[in-house]
């Protein structure tokens, strides 16, 4: 799809030696482009940044998504392929995937009742997992993990993208901001205040992006911090000191919470399959999987070196090489 009048109005025809050819996505920090490198003709994707340099510089979320993608090299990280500075504004160039995770899960489920075979759903949270236990082994936190920020191309290689929320961390961890994550994804960590988090919150939100690539359906939908929270109490149960020791000691936490049951993730599937009269049978491992990577108590919560090695994953392992 070739770009419109408006469009062709708000960026040049030509960055660099890159011909800009269609929008293909705008977000917090810019817009995307698919774009043709005129002397190999290869297709990328021309990220722009928002901030003109001339005022306020190359932006912290620009420079510190450089400067982070520059030390991973990874099948399941996107690759930054170029930095181009034009007109007082900044574009990064990268390899060019055909969707992002949200578009593919709804093209192949366009009809009422379909989903994603159980295989496929394997390959694609193995990848995920790879490239996250590639970022935490460099002490790199994604903090924006959602199906948007995750691109898959015709060969359905994932690869993770969108680093400007990223950071590095050390230790003793230090405390970072709340403002981090997509609510949805958002662990209960960060929605009850803790600042001094570490990389089971990116495990979190693999875990609620697994589910819905099972179902079809994000796990919890709420409009608002207190909603989110109060979401994943209906659904995992209102944790006690005894599920997550040092709870009570959070800023946002509240001993007048309602208590909710948890329900079990395993019947949610099932009635979501039964809902479309699917035959299909729930994995006890994805299961099992999925509540490591939902534990309440970050401590416990699984890793993703671990998780590789989880029995969920036993058939596709030999598929892909060592992170």
């Amino acid at each position: 799809m070739q770009m419109d009048n408006q469009e062709q109005n708000q960026v040049e025809k030509f960055i660099g030696k890159y011909e800009v050819l269609n929008v293909i996505g705008k977000g917090t920090y810019g817009e995307v482009f698919r774009a043709r490198d005129q002397e190999t003709h290869e297709i990328v994707a021309l990220k722009k940044t928002i901030t003109k340099l001339e005022n306020d510089g190359i932006p912290s979320s620009a420079l510190r998504e450089i400067s982070l993608l520059k030390e991973i090299n990874h099948e399941n990280v996107v690759v930054l392929k170029d930095i181009i500075i034009q007109n007082n504004l900044l574009y990064l160039v990268f390899e060019f995937c055909e969707s992002d995770l949200k578009k593919f899960l709804d093209s192949k489920t366009k009809v009422a009742g379909q989903f994603l075979d159980a295989l496929t759903i394997k390959k694609i949270v193995y990848q995920i997992i790879r490239g996250v236990a590639a970022c935490h082994t460099r002490r790199i936190m994604h903090r924006d993990l959602k199906p948007q920020n995750i691109l898959i191309d015709k060969n359905e290689v994932v690869k993770i993208a969108d680093f400007g929320l990223s950071r590095t961390f050390c230790m003793p961890i230090r405390p970072y901001t709340k403002e981090v994550v997509t609510l949805w994804y958002r662990p209960p960590e960060i929605l009850l205040g803790a600042l001094d988090y570490c990389t089971p919150i990116d495990m979190w939100s693999v875990g609620c992006i697994m589910y819905e690539l099972i179902t079809r359906v994000p796990l919890f939908q709420g409009d608002c911090e207190i909603g989110q929270i109060f979401k994943i109490f209906q659904i995992l149960g209102t944790p006690t000191e005894n599920d997550w020791p040092g709870i009570k000691d959070l800023t946002d936490y509240k001993p007048t919470f309602p208590r909710f049951r948890p329900q079990k993730l395993s019947e949610m599937i099932e009635n979501i399959y039964k809902k479309y009269n699917q035959n299909s049978e729930v994995d006890i491992a994805a299961v099992d999987l999925l509540q490591r990577l939902l534990c309440y108590d970050p401590i416990k919560r699984i890793t993703a070196k671990s998780a590789l090695n989880h029995p969920y994953f036993f058939d596709v392992r030999n598929l892909f090489g060592p992170i």
